[in-house]
């Protein structure tokens, strides 16, 4: 009886005086236009609270912990508007609140990438106002359990000074949507560089599925292994201390990762979960490279990064919003980790509805994780979204495997997203592989055949595998006459029945 009477005066001292919003609805926000509008956040036990927006009213009565929601009726793109919380003790009015569409974008170190850090930076800054549309960037930081609040400074106008520190793939991506389609665009940044896959998705999602059980063994092995790496960045602090004071510059030592970044759920914990109560229009996602390391199976990639796609869609709870992503683009790396696999998990990716592919392997840098050109990466994900989510008629895709075929010592390669037509970038093709019943690739001699590949090797009498780009940092040529590049790929024939 003690326990429960302290229970309630806890709950009672805790509980908030007055009606309060989670940072994602703040003045200058989006709303996503066409979908039921969602308003939720804490008051006290029991307490009336009324949401009034255009001509609209909602009330709702908080829960015993003081959590409250309130649903309106879909609306069209438009704006500025206000929206106004009236609670038993306290008023808030949102101002400046827009209508359209709004983006998630997530993942590592490549859509971390900043303005700022681009080549031409000053230019492409300078002529960032996009007056319709607004930037949300959520802070790093990662929890043991999901939140229901994300730190955030706040929604922003798109200017100069707020895109400065903002994805580059991101800023491209909406420039161009908002520049087509003429409406409101929000886009919530919430990335962390050198984040691996299991970060970003619920322990739901990764303890339900048995053939993920390997990514705890990886964490297993991280945490062995914490104490050399915290070892390591004391020398690496030091060394850098040392070279500072005798005016050196620092040097260059390899990435270690942070602990809690890593931990598995952390990140979707902290930086995802508090958004999912947000209606948005969809995701893009540009992430895998961490993912690569040897020891931590990335021949599970592809199960895991299906997993992540369609846990984020449970837990938005609107069904199979579009999940648009970048394939991870050419680097040499290093034998201990495999890039190849990384990109067949991605491309397994397009085989749940709703998924687009943005294929990088002909624009990274061999000598550089972060390849500069991030103007075509964001181009290549609006092409995306501006075919599979605004209806216009156009290619957006390079050529992707669909099935071999037999051919006299030889295999026919079929690809959908040809375009108007196959196009090599140079005199022959390259990187082309097949092999036999033993698995042993060699080198084959493609040829272009129509809208097929037809590759042979005298070394290989009877192919029954054929593969494409299989490499760290492959040299790719072949295209679609739309200037796409075709995705790596790894196939066998199918079984004759």
């Amino acid at each position: 009886m003690k326990k429960l009477v302290w229970l309630v005066l806890l709950l009672s001292a805790i509980a908030p005086a007055e009606v309060k919003l989670p940072a994602i609805l703040s003045d200058g926000m989006v709303l996503q236009r066409d979908l039921p509008l969602h308003f939720w956040g804490m008051a006290a036990p029991r307490e009336h609270v009324t949401v009034t927006f255009l001509k609209q009213s909602g009330s709702s009565t908080a829960d015993s912990l003081g959590h409250w929601n309130v649903y309106l009726a879909p609306v069209s793109a438009g704006g500025p508007y206000e929206v106004t919380i009236q609670g038993a003790t306290n008023k808030i009015v949102l101002r400046d609140v827009l209508v359209g569409d709004v983006w998630v974008a997530s993942g590592q170190s490549n859509m971390e990438f900043a303005m700022r850090q681009l080549a031409d930076a000053d230019k492409e800054i300078a002529a960032a106002n996009l007056a319709n549309v607004r930037l949300l960037m959520v802070n790093r930081t990662s929890s043991e359990y999901p939140l229901s609040d994300a730190s955030t400074n706040g929604w922003l106008h798109c200017t100069p000074e707020s895109v400065r520190d903002f994805s580059a793939v991101a800023y491209y991506f909406v420039r161009e949507i908002s520049q087509k389609e003429k409406v409101p665009m929000g886009v919530i940044a919430s990335y962390w560089g050198g984040t691996i896959a299991e970060s970003w998705t619920s322990m739901d999602a990764l303890t339900s599925e048995p053939a993920l059980m390997p990514v705890f063994a990886g964490r297993a092995h991280f945490m062995d292994d914490r104490e050399d790496v915290t070892i390591k960045q004391k020398q690496e602090a030091a060394a850098i201390a040392d070279a500072k004071q005798k005016g050196l510059p620092p040097p260059q030592f390899s990435w270690h990762p942070e602990t809690e970044m890593w931990r598995p759920a952390a990140l979707f914990n902290a930086m995802i979960s508090p958004l999912t109560p947000l209606p948005i229009r969809g995701v893009i996602w540009y992430q895998g490279e961490s993912n690569s390391m040897l020891w931590r199976a990335p021949y599970l990639y592809g199960r895991q990064f299906r997993d992540l796609i369609e846990d984020w869609r449970q837990h938005w709870g609107e069904g199979e919003f579009p999940f648009l992503y970048v394939q991870i683009a050419n680097f040499k790396s290093t034998p201990a980790e495999d890039w190849p696999i990384i990109r067949e998990g991605q491309r397994s990716a397009l085989r749940l509805r709703h998924t687009g592919m943005a294929v990088t392997i002909d624009i990274g840098n061999p000598d550089d994780v972060h390849p500069l050109d991030k103007l075509d990466v964001g181009h290549r994900l609006a092409l995306i979204a501006r075919a599979t989510v605004y209806g216009e008629h156009i290619e957006y895709s390079g050529p992707i495997f669909r099935q071999l075929t037999r051919e006299t010592n030889g295999l026919r390669i079929w690809f959908t997203h040809v375009g108007t037509g196959l196009m090599v970038k140079g005199p022959t093709l390259t990187s082309f592989e097949i092999a036999g019943s033993d698995g042993k690739f060699v080198p084959a001699e493609a040829r272009v055949d129509g809208d097929t590949i037809v590759v042979s090797s005298p070394t290989v009498e009877d192919p029954t595998a054929a593969r494409y780009g299989w490499a760290n940092s492959p040299e790719c040529n072949l295209f679609n006459k739309e200037g796409l590049p075709a995705s790596p790929f790894d196939a066998t024939l199918a079984p004759f029945h």
